[in-house]
């Protein structure tokens, strides 16, 4: 159960119920590498064979290799070596190229969390946790590195230090408010993060109160209702879920209400199958599963 409670927190939760937010995946991070590979790559095409594409992206990678001899600093071969390794699956080979990313553009926190990302690809966990927190250090709202940050917490079974981590980002934002400084922290998603891994921690009533709490105050936000509904399918309140269900489609946008109508649907067939825990679609890949 807790494993099933653990790939719901990460695939449904902070790809969907979070999905204001970029996914925590390798390629979208950098932004621009479908156009960037149109343009690189001329001869690839749906015909092109697998061993071709590998020997022109190798090419590729020795060019951009090449250019950093002579510039080491030249950001779009930096950039190009990143994406050109990510397709090869040199995910050892992506580390060099982003630390220095980082340290030239230590104002772009993407590079940190696509550092962070490989570096727990890798299992380096502790480099990971340190990238994730010199993000948070300079930006605490920052969610793309706060989402990862609690799912390392949570994947290395500490969910007492995830839910420490978002109650100090919540006082961090009460401070600023009241000092009249803007916050740049989204309260209201960090606190669908927290209660996300109150259900993690085994405290449903937890998660549940601060849906409620986080609905009266954001009542055009579908977020909140279909992560209770979520909860509550998961305990056996298929009715009051599915009524939730239907509040969460009629709040969301128009790119999320099929999916929110597919996860309601394979919700009530659930129970039918043997009453395992509720069906998620496969969210957007992570880290991991871009990589291989």
């Amino acid at each position: 159960m807790t494993a099933n409670r653990n790939r719901w927190l990460v695939g449904t939760v902070l790809t969907l119920a979070l999905a204001a937010f970029l996914s925590l995946s390798l390629l979208p991070i950098l932004g621009s590498n479908d156009n960037r590979r149109a343009g690189s790559t001329p001869s690839a095409n749906p015909t092109t064979d697998p061993a071709t594409m590998q020997a022109d992206l190798e090419a590729q990678a020795r060019g951009y290799e090449l250019v950093l001899e002579r510039e080491p600093d030249n950001q779009t071969a930096l950039q190009g070596l990143v994406d050109v390794r990510i397709q090869l699956g040199d995910i050892n080979g992506v580390v060099g190229p982003l630390e220095k990313l980082v340290e030239l553009n230590p104002s772009v926190p993407d590079y940190a969390v696509l550092l962070a990302q490989t570096k727990q690809q890798l299992g380096d966990l502790e480099g990971a946790a340190q990238s994730y927190r010199q993000v948070l250090d300079q930006q605490p709202g920052n969610m793309n590195a706060l989402q990862g940050l609690t799912v390392l917490l949570v994947q290395q079974e500490r969910p007492q230090a995830a839910i420490g981590l978002l109650q100090d980002t919540l006082k961090t934002a009460d401070q600023l408010q009241s000092d009249g400084t803007a916050t740049g922290i989204d309260t209201t998603s960090v606190k669908l993060l927290l209660a996300q891994v109150y259900v993690e921690s085994n405290n449903p009533d937890q998660a549940i109160a601060l849906y409620d709490e986080t609905i009266e105050a954001t009542p055009e936000d579908f977020r909140p209702v279909l992560a209770k509904a979520l909860v509550l399918q998961e305990q056996g309140d298929t009715d009051t879920a599915q009524a939730l269900f239907s509040q969460a489609t009629t709040l969301a946008p128009a790119q999320f209400k099929d999916q929110i109508e597919l996860m309601s649907t394979q919700s009530q067939a659930a129970p039918e199958a043997g009453g395992e825990s509720t069906a998620i679609p496969e969210p957007a890949p992570s880290a991991e599963e871009s990589a291989e």
